[in-house]
């Protein structure tokens, strides 16, 4: 099924968190049920082909098979809560979502990628109040705030290559 976050979010608004609401508390951001996209749907577009899909969804109670877009190995342990907790921004890893009519993967999240942030994790933060923010421009203060960030969320740069971060 079609979905488009240059919609949703670009052009409607719709915050991360409506859909992926386990990303502040949960180590998966988790997929929307198909109730979360019926309390629009079952208002507007209700006859539209394209949300045929969520309609027998819901009358079946299946859960919607969504094609994931961005994932990492088994072997890898990920928390989203911890990132958008430390002032990691959506839009980081996820590249600017509302403006693409279907997902893409923006980054390679390769092992590599990862460990750059890891090391120097600095440039890649902002308030955590501010994460869910698209398109944000940071104050011309950011480098003192970052360096106030890191001491604040106790974020520990000289820890986080360590294998056991990642690997469980």
């Amino acid at each position: 099924m079609p979905f488009s976050h240059k919609h949703h979010v670009g052009q409607l608004g719709i915050d991360c968190r409506y859909c992926h609401n386990g990303v502040e508390t949960s180590s998966s951001a988790g997929l929307p049920a198909t109730e979360v996209c019926m309390t629009c749907h079952s208002q507007l577009f209700t006859n539209a082909d394209m949300l045929a899909p969520v309609r027998a969804s819901l009358a079946g109670g299946k859960p919607i098979e969504w094609q994931r877009v961005n994932s990492v190995p088994d072997f890898v342990f990920f928390n989203h809560a911890i990132h958008v907790n430390k002032g990691v921004a959506c839009e980081t890893c996820h590249g600017e979502v509302d403006d693409m009519p279907l997902t893409r993967r923006a980054h390679t999240l390769s092992m590599e990628w990862c460990l750059g942030c890891h090391r120097n994790p600095e440039p890649h933060l902002r308030p955590p109040q501010d994460v869910f923010l698209m398109h944000w421009q940071p104050p011309v203060d950011i480098d003192e705030i970052r360096r106030q960030l890191i001491g604040v969320l106790d974020i520990h740069p000289e820890t986080m290559t360590d294998c056991y971060v990642c690997h469980r």
